[in-house]
């Protein structure tokens, strides 16, 4: 045993057996059920339950600390555990960037760039102390919390840049699944040609964010919106048990316990770093998906400002009836006559007591305000937040567990006026 096991006390140096598991098929399956359940439940938390963005932050990072805390005063891998914290993680990391983005204002560009900043920095220190970003040598309370802080960022990185592409640039969850998983497939090639592991491995962890994201629009979307129908509650609990029933099988099997000591581990982590160039070939991912990234972006912001037709009649109407101009009011955000019909019809459905329809009804208003975010959002981001917020409390009202009718009214009239 060596002096700093016999001796040293340093918290962030206690040695410990493996606390994260191998990298298996069966890695990659629960990891992103675990992303998608970050996407769903999050939804069903916010909405469903109506605790809103605030009181669905409060509690699953109530829920992330308890995890965290079992997860390192565990002394080695324990399946049920990582598996827990990574889920709380999922769900939490996709809270930071919701926040930011709908109780700030923080553009998705901006929310991109800070977390990949925050990103990199940390991966920066982590190397600059333990000269390798394997996570198959996490056996010190210090390597765990660079770990752990990493894993907090791929999430939140992987929400805003996933979804400035699905809703920021218009390219919806399904475009934006399809870019992904093709992303994915070719670091997996790189992987199997011999690509720096490492450089690989977290290319692809950042990239499964937005693929869960994806697949959980799929799953829970309407058909009517090309999705399976099955929405954000059925969706999170199919997630979750499939979660459980493969932990268990690993727990009961093993398969996924690295087996090998950690010293052996370091050693052969930090020759491959050697000797597959994993500094360069970083440089050069980096800089490619930046450039690829700027190109992409400005190509699509051009295609999405080509004038449209803006049926908006901001010197007023003309009375069907006297013919006389009568006035309107015009949003800064240009005609929304399509939306303040869809308002104006839940609130008739709820009127006649028809609460299906018009929980029904309302889901057509959520998806056509992402489609045209868009389109509408860099006209006056200002106005858009603000009407948007009236869209998510209506959404809480008309889905949670037990509506009540009066709050239902209150909501939607209130949104009527903003439109």
């Amino acid at each position: 045993m060596s002096a700093i096991e016999k001796g040293n006390s340093n918290l962030f140096i206690r040695r410990m057996l493996n606390k994260v598991p191998e990298i298996t098929l069966w890695f990659w399956f629960i990891k992103v059920m675990c992303t998608t359940v970050g996407e769903t439940a999050a939804d069903f938390l916010n909405v469903n339950l109506n605790f809103g963005l605030t009181g669905t932050s409060i509690v699953t990072g109530i829920l992330l600390i308890i995890a965290l805390i079992f997860q390192f005063r565990a002394k080695k891998y324990i399946p049920i555990t990582y598996w827990l914290t990574v889920m709380f993680i999922s769900v939490f990391g996709t809270l930071v960037t919701d926040n930011l983005t709908d109780k700030i204002g923080v553009p998705l560009e901006t929310s991109t760039i800070i977390f990949s900043i925050l990103l990199a920095s940390t991966f920066l220190v982590w190397y600059f102390y333990e000269k390798t970003l394997s996570i198959h040598s996490i056996f010190t309370t210090r390597r765990e919390s660079f770990y752990w802080l990493s894993i907090l960022f791929t999430f939140a990185l992987g929400t805003a840049a996933g979804d400035l592409m699905a809703e920021g640039l218009a390219l919806g969850y399904a475009t934006t699944g399809f870019i992904i998983a093709g992303l994915i497939a070719l670091f997996a090639l790189g992987w199997k040609l011999k690509m720096n592991h490492v450089l690989s491995f977290w290319m692809i962890y950042i990239l499964t964010r937005p693929l869960g994201a994806s697949i959980g629009d799929f799953l829970s979307q309407p058909h009517k919106y090309g999705g399976l129908g099955l929405g954000a509650t059925v969706t999170s609990f199919i997630f979750v048990g499939g979660i459980l029933g493969i932990v268990t099988y690993l727990s009961l099997t093993k398969r996924d316990v690295i087996e090998k000591e950690p010293k052996e581990e370091i050693k052969e982590e930090i020759k491959e770093d050697a000797t597959r160039g994993g500094l360069w070939q970083t440089a050069i991912v980096v800089a490619s998906l930046v450039i690829v990234g700027i190109i992409g972006y400005h190509v699509r912001q051009s295609a999405l400002q080509t004038p449209m037709t803006d049926m908006t009649n901001t010197s007023g109407s003309v009375s069907a009836t006297t013919g006389a101009s009568t006035p309107e009011q015009t949003s800064p955000l240009g005609d929304l006559s399509s939306f303040r019909t869809i308002t104006q019809d839940t609130l008739n459905l709820l009127n006649s007591g028809n609460q299906s329809g018009a929980t029904t009804r309302i889901g057509d208003l959520e998806y056509e305000w992402d489609n045209a975010q868009a389109r509408l959002k860099p006209k006056n981001p200002v106005t858009w937040s603000m009407i948007d917020g009236k869209i998510d409390t209506v959404l809480r009202e008309l889905r949670a567990i037990h509506p009540d009718v009066a709050s239902e009214k209150s909501a939607l009239q209130a949104l009527l006026a903003a439109l």
